[in-house]
């Protein structure tokens, strides 16, 4: 028989860009205050409430950046870019000193000129593709580069004396020019060898794809071949204390996107994987409660990082929002008919996406702590303007582990 891990554990929900403002089209509510989600506020009466800024009043967090921050991080001293967290998401192996970017397959004409950031949004072909460049050698440097979902890959860069503070290649916009990487300080000398181990990536990515078989074959059936690799958002690879040893936790992590997971993976957190969990509207909910249950066994922490209302935010869908609140809903009924008595749920938002914005804001977002001994508030309803009434008054996210911890009875004292 299984033996099961034993003691208090804890759940931390996080809907993505859940948080919004007052929307005209729902008469002036935000989609939590729309939604009919009698489980979200059923974990809002039994437990206890407040306002959260994940990262500072006013700050528009990333969800990287929040997640460090709702993980006990400070970003602020230890974010040094994406690029990171997005290589360690979709498996590839980080070390501290590396350099990573993001990167897009991107169509461009015999001028470099981009005629396509995301080359036809490729779909089938990126690992032929990215086998194509993985594994060069420029200077001293090896270029490690794997393919992502879509048009999307990263690149990790591994050799002595690099630095990460340079600017992109890829202009944002098409008609424009392939930009040249240039170091921010031209003073910086490991930021001017990055800048210039990229550039010569680029131009090899070029020579390496524009004739390739796979592009070939797309030209060939009238689709944009993905002939060119445009690295950004480069980040040099922190070295983090593991979450596990920081908070006494056996901990792991279900989300959708590889952001997220790299960012789990990164402070040493398990990934486990949901083949129903697709980052998309689409996302089977039900099927990632389950896992978190299932996880719990021998877990006695999970993060949960549920995309879908940061989804219909950016796409400025209020009522799509307020729906896919409503499935939500439904998989904190789940959680909480499953959880035992010795069970802790946190829920709350990484940030803010605001339908009126169709983008992450500064506002800040709902929390509520809810499992056996919390002392309960006068909150009823789980949404923006409810809780602020509530007892965690205004807090800040890179509390959200203390309180937990010190909830499941897991917390080291401070002082005698």
């Amino acid at each position: 028989m299984e033996e099961l891990m034993e003691g208090p554990k804890g759940i931390l929900l996080v809907g993505d860009g859940l948080g919004d403002r007052p929307v005209a089209e729902l008469g002036s509510r935000t989609p939590l205050e729309a939604a009919e989600k009698p489980n979200m506020d059923r974990l809002a009466a039994e437990g206890e409430c407040g306002i959260m800024d994940p990262i500072a009043p006013g700050v528009r967090a990333g969800s990287d950046t929040s997640h460090l921050a709702l993980l006990g991080y400070d970003p602020y001293e230890c974010y040094t870019g994406r690029g990171p967290f997005e290589a360690a998401g979709i498996g590839m192996d980080v070390k501290q000193g590396d350099v990573a970017f993001r990167c897009n397959f991107t169509t461009v004409n015999d001028d470099m000129v981009v005629t396509d950031r995301r080359a036809g949004r490729i779909t089938e072909g990126t690992e032929q593709l990215a086998a194509a460049v993985n594994g060069m050698q420029i200077e001293d440097v090896t270029c490690l580069f794997k393919e992502s979902v879509a048009h999307r890959g990263a690149l990790v860069l591994r050799g002595p004396g690099l630095g990460a503070n340079i600017t992109d290649t890829d202009p944002h916009v098409e008609g424009a020019h392939v930009h040249e990487a240039k170091p921010v300080d031209p003073n910086d000398a490991a930021s001017a060898k990055t800048a210039r181990i990229v550039n010569q990536f680029v131009k090899k990515s070029y020579e390496a794809l524009k004739d390739h078989a796979v592009n070939k074959a797309r030209e060939a059936s009238g689709q944009k071949p993905a002939n060119i690799i445009l690295p950004r958002g480069a980040g040099l690879a922190p070295s983090l204390t593991p979450i596990n040893e920081r908070f006494g936790l056996t901990s792991a992590c279900v989300a959708e996107t590889g952001l997220i997971k790299g960012v789990a993976k990164y402070v040493g957190m398990k990934i486990i994987d949901v083949p129903e969990a697709t980052g998309g509207l689409d996302s089977n909910l039900i099927a990632m409660a389950k896992a978190i249950i299932e996880t719990l066994k021998d877990h006695n922490f999970v993060l949960c990082n549920v995309k879908g209302p940061d989804v219909a935010g950016h796409d400025a869908k209020a009522q799509v929002k307020v729906d896919f609140i409503q499935i939500m809903d439904e998989m904190v009924g789940y959680l909480l008919d499953n959880v035992d008595e010795n069970t802790y749920i946190a829920l709350t938002a990484d940030h803010s996406t605001p339908i009126s914005v169709k983008d992450h804001s500064g506002d800040p977002v709902p929390i509520a702590f809810w499992g056996p001994g919390v002392r309960t508030d006068k909150v009823m309803h789980f949404d923006e303007r409810s809780v602020t009434s509530g007892g965690l008054h205004r807090i800040r996210g890179c509390y959200i582990m203390n309180i937990l911890t010190q909830l499941m009875a897991i917390q080291e004292k401070f002082g005698a």
